[in-house]
């Protein structure tokens, strides 16, 4: 099994934190702990500002996030937790990265493209320049691994580029070329009213995905409403193929059970799916209820988030000013003497 020295990975803090954060993120980051020397846990509320981020909520959505990852089973005495905007360094480095940054790489990145849409003439520079600041978020860490999904390789695939071009520049390895975790097998959780779409924050309807903060009776809505379709389930994974949300569901239940597809199709083959709901449901309020409770009892205790945060920056500061003097040094620019 492969160890990994130091880890960074990120979430941003926009809008409540919902199960496929959990199940396609989250969970495999605690289970990653036990092979990982380093990890650092980021709240990117910098990056949340790029989507017009309400300036009343972000404070508070950046302690959900904080909230969710403790109780999703993250030590913030093993590991450090901490907020973007507390380590100065993420910006600074981000600048230098830009200047050798050419507009060709930047103008390929698919992201921007989406986000964008046909109003690209009107987004603003942070959007389209957010795969470099992401690159600065890794960088100033020298953080040799990076988790992520498939969706987001080319945006480590961009920083390794970017390391690559600024160490050349210093004629030294400043940089390691982080490597991206992409898990072989990972829970790819769907909406629950498009079983073809990612389960998303920004979707319209609450009913597309499940908060880790909804309650049992929410929860029971939620999955009684998900789309599904009227035949019944098949003895085998492989005639789930052209039956989205129903492959949804069950990817669901076996993530949360640690159980496979297959075996779920033996054991409900024949049944419909107001069975499998039933079921799913029962799972999701024994898996997700502790972590609800841990969540709400941390956010009644704000001060406490903000301790944990602050110890997180302090140790995320310690690292990333050592980086960035090393940097400043490489690029030739003044040292700053104290008097």
């Amino acid at each position: 099994m492969s160890v990994y020295q130091r880890v960074l990975s990120g979430v941003r803090p926009t809008g409540h934190i919902h199960l496929g954060n959990y199940l396609g993120a989250i969970r495999n980051w605690v289970r990653m702990a036990k092979n990982t020397t380093e990890q650092l846990f980021c709240i990117v509320d910098q990056h949340a500002i790029t989507a017009d981020e309400d300036p009343k909520n972000l404070a508070h959505n950046t302690r959900i996030i904080a909230a969710a990852y403790i109780a999703c089973g993250i030590d913030p005495n093993k590991s450090a937790i901490f907020t973007q905007s507390h380590v100065p360094a993420h910006t600074e480095l981000a600048w230098y990265l830009n200047c050798f940054a050419p507009l060709g790489w930047l103008n390929r990145m698919t992201q921007f493209k989406d986000k964008a849409g046909k109003n690209s003439d009107r987004a603003n520079l942070s959007l389209y320049a957010y795969p470099v600041l992401m690159a600065a978020d890794i960088l100033i860490y020298k953080a040799s691994h990076v988790p992520v999904g498939e969706d987001q390789k080319q945006h480590v695939e961009l920083v390794r580029d970017l390391a690559s071009v600024f160490n050349k520049h210093v004629n030294y390895k400043l940089f390691p070329l982080p490597e991206p975790i992409i898990p072989k097998e990972t829970a790819r959780i769907m909406s629950l009213r498009d079983g073809l779409s990612k389960m998303s924050k920004s979707d319209l309807s609450d009913y597309s995905r499940i908060h880790l903060l909804d309650d049992a009776d929410t929860i029971a809505l939620k999955i009684r409403k998900a789309k599904t379709d009227s035949d019944p389930i098949p003895g085998t994974a492989k005639e789930l193929n052209n039956r989205p949300e129903a492959l949804n569901l069950l990817g669901i239940y076996a993530a949360l059970s640690d159980q496979t597809i297959e075996s779920l199709c033996a054991d409900f083959e024949g049944q419909t799916f107001s069975s499998v709901k039933k079921a799913l449901t029962q799972v999701l309020i024994s898996s997700l209820t502790p972590i609800r409770e841990k969540m709400l009892f941390l956010l009644q205790n704000p001060n406490e988030i903000d301790k944990i945060l602050y110890k997180g920056s302090e140790t995320a500061n310690t690292l990333a000013e050592k980086n960035l003097k090393e940097i400043r040094d490489a690029l030739g620019l003044l040292p700053r003497i104290d008097r």
